[in-house]
């Protein structure tokens, strides 16, 4: 019988430690264990059970900084299966003053959208002389000599000392996260429910398709058995001397339903319109909200707790807007336009940076608002996910930030679906 397994490679430099921490991991002579460079020439395998994780696979994979064309065959053998991993282990021998392959690791990792966990190994009596809390020291200075090591978990262990085998596998079950959960896109759905999806089409909505959360969407209504009906509004008129006309034409939409709709799902840039005339009997969220609860695998209550950020901002606070893709901006882009200006009003004095399409930079902010995501993977986002809780910066999200704004009970009802 097949049996799913978590990944986990142990990887790093010759002689760093990473077979004798396959041996601690698996209490067995798995790998062979020398001070001569280079003894690990191809991958060790080991499967077994951890409890509390499951069934896993454990790699030791070969020093990626070896030399000369049996060292590019290895190092390339190794990023190989550093693809087929959930979780990278990087064990760094905490006295080491060159990080480059340690650097060259971290980055191919994140690359991939990997879970990287860094393992400083500390030995208590080595060759030298340099006694355990220099080499913790050591560890410490590594931190601050290559800053992306921040962005990740990391532990000291003497991987030699069979008690520190505990300590490890402690540290392993407390933060891996699985990533094999499935996440449905609209868990609140009903089977031959109807449910109103408004898009306001506006200058940067492509011609001939909708956006991919709203597509998504409509798909997996359908799929459901369930009936997806758009309606196009026109915030120009909703927000100015004809509202009450769009009003009415919104509401005699909803009336002309035989079942009312169980709920409504609208771009986030209308819910300073959609918040106020969304009938209290039908449920309200947006689509950024359905995207990024999926994207991060149903961790919506990280993104919620992190406007509790937006009530200490004071003049001069950092704050980040992050957004997954590089579209074309015009007219009244969210990131680039309607949320600044409430931010602005809100809280003034406060300074807004942006990162567009890229992995979220370092930096001394006091909350960082993402997108939806939807032109990112699962993994990838969690990834970011990963960085923010590693830097300490709260978050939210575009759809979240912009209910908020319009009250708290807007931001409870946006909410209500996902209970």
């Amino acid at each position: 019988m097949f049996v799913e397994r978590v990944n986990i490679g142990i990887f790093g430099k010759m002689n760093s430690g990473k077979s004798t921490v396959m041996n601690l991991l698996t209490q067995t002579d798995t790998s062979i264990v020398d001070k001569t460079p280079g003894t690990t020439a191809d991958t060790k395998t080991c499967t077994m059970e951890v409890h509390g994780l499951g069934p896993t696979r454990l790699y030791d994979t070969a020093g990626a900084d070896e030399k000369g064309t049996l060292g590019e065959k290895k190092k390339t053998k190794v990023i190989a299966l550093m693809k087929e991993c959930n979780l990278v282990l990087i064990v760094i021998d905490s006295s080491t003053k060159n990080l480059s392959t340690e650097h060259f690791l971290v980055e191919t990792a994140r690359g991939m959208d990997k879970q990287v966990f860094i393992l400083f190994n500390v030995f208590a009596d080595s060759k030298d002389g340099v006694s355990q809390n220099t080499n913790e020291a050591a560890a410490t200075r590594a931190l601050k000599k290559l800053p992306v090591l921040k962005l990740h978990k990391n532990i000291s262990i003497d991987a030699t000392n069979i008690s520190d085998r505990q300590k490890l596998i402690n540290f392993i079950l407390e933060n891996y996260e699985n990533d094999s959960k499935n996440i449905e896109l609209l868990p609140f759905l009903k089977k031959g429910a109807h449910y109103v999806l408004n898009i306001p089409m506006d200058a940067q909505t492509p011609a001939g398709r909708l956006l991919k959360p709203q597509a998504m969407t409509e798909e997996y209504i359908t799929r459901h058995w369930a009936y997806p009906i758009s309606f196009r509004m026109d915030l120009e008129k909703a927000r100015g001397p004809e509202s009450n006309l769009e009003k009415k034409r919104f509401l005699d939409f909803l009336d002309g339903f035989k079942i009312r709709p169980h709920a409504i799902i609208t771009d986030s840039q209308a819910m300073d319109v959609m918040n106020l005339w969304t009938p209290d009997d039908i449920m309200l969220t947006t689509f950024s909200i359905v995207m990024i609860n999926y994207l991060s695998k149903g961790r919506l209550e990280l993104f919620v707790k992190g406007l509790e950020a937006l009530e200490a901002l004071k003049a001069g606070d950092k704050i980040l807007i992050a957004e997954a893709c590089n579209h074309s901006r015009i007219g009244e882009d969210i990131g680039t336009v309607q949320i600044p200006k409430y931010l602005k009003k809100r809280f003034p004095g406060i300074v807004i940076e942006h990162s567009f399409g890229k992995e979220c930079i370092e930096g001394d902010y006091k909350l960082a608002i993402h997108c939806g995501g939807c032109m990112i993977t699962q993994q990838k986002m969690n990834a970011r996910i990963r960085d923010f809780i590693n830097l300490k910066i709260p978050f939210t999200n575009y759809g979240l930030f912009l209910s908020y704004m319009q009250g708290k009970a807007a931001l409870k009802k946006v909410l209500e679906p996902w209970k």
